[in-house]
């Protein structure tokens, strides 16, 4: 009897030492209570903001992809978005026909001046294939530049309303509703974009294809970016603000710069119109044989030719891009 006592004494006393030591790990109990120690932990939570931060710059580097994508198919727009860069409402048929009229009258009036064939085939091509883009790349570069002398102010009127806590679609509506032309059109094209279910960034992102200038994409980027991963909005416009001022003193500062090498370029390239129309006031019958001799017509042409490359490598060197 006391034999069978001492075996269940010590039986209990290892079923004991097993409830202790063994069941925690069959149950669950240690595990749980490791995952409930590792959140408790400073160290696991900084892993979290390691993958956030990771996560974040994931997708700005996704946003600024689709960006560069967006970009490089604006380089190259059809006719259509050109008209509409240009400010006008035309369509390519309009566009078409209107090119067609000028190169056939150009033809008709260099037939009726008896200058001749080729001649008239010359300058009817060049009306019609040469003048109609020259006008518009002339009208787009123009609405550009109204276009950056009101954009830094708009700007500056986002990042006030902001900061007053204005949602940023009611400070996109006080430009389209305030300021000049043409950023009152255009915000007015991203209002009415978003208004038909675009989101808002992808909205502002379309900018750059009506607007095809550097500071247009940067507004896009920074919009698009703040939408898609977050951040300080307004923090972010302000900088940018900064940036397109200083963009637009430079702008300024090299203009003034090479006012001087412009200038010298015009009295270059006007010199020999000014002394042929000169001479052929005084002595029409000695720069006749410039256009009666058939050498003359060819030496005429040379000079024409070179005149115009001269030209243009001046025009490129008194262009700056930046």
């Amino acid at each position: 009897m006391g034999s069978y006592g001492l075996f269940f004494l010590v039986a209990i006393a290892i079923g004991g030492v097993a409830w202790v030591f063994v069941y925690p790990y069959l149950s669950g109990e240690k595990k749980a209570e490791r995952r409930m120690a590792s959140v408790a932990r400073a160290e696991p939570i900084a892993r979290p903001t390691r993958a956030a931060g990771k996560s974040r710059r994931e997708q700005v580097e996704g946003t600024l992809k689709d960006i560069e994508e967006r970009r490089k198919k604006a380089s190259r727009p059809p006719l259509s978005v050109r008209l509409t860069q240009a400010g006008l409402d035309w369509s390519k048929r309009r566009f078409m026909i209107t090119a067609g009229a000028l190169g056939f009258t150009g033809f008709v009036v260099m037939m009726i001046v008896h200058g001749g064939l080729i001649p008239a085939l010359g300058v009817g091509f060049a009306a019609g294939c040469g003048l109609p883009f020259w006008a518009l790349s002339f009208l787009k570069r123009r609405r550009e530049a109204k276009f950056l002398a009101v954009f830094p102010d708009a700007v500056d009127v986002i990042v006030r309303g902001i900061k007053a806590g204005l949602p940023l679609l009611d400070s996109l509506k006080l430009i389209a509703a305030d300021a000049e032309e043409p950023v009152r059109s255009e915000f007015r094209a991203i209002i009415e974009t978003q208004t038909i279910g675009m989101p808002i960034g992808e909205a502002v992102l379309k900018l750059y294809e009506s607007i095809s200038v550097p500071e247009a994409n940067f507004f896009g980027i920074v919009v698009s970016i703040q939408q898609r991963a977050g951040g300080n909005l307004s923090e972010a416009l302000g900088n940018l603000s900064r940036v397109l001022r200083d963009r637009k003193k430079m702008k300024a500062k090299i203009q003034a710069m090479s006012q001087e090498a412009k200038a010298s370029a015009m009295i270059i390239g006007a010199l020999p119109l000014a002394v042929m129309t000169l001479v052929w006031i005084t002595s029409p019958s000695y720069i006749d044989l410039l256009w009666t001799d058939p050498l003359g017509r060819v030496m005429l042409a040379c000079s024409a030719a070179w005149m115009l490359c001269g030209v243009l490598v001046m025009r490129k060197m008194i262009n700056f891009d930046f």
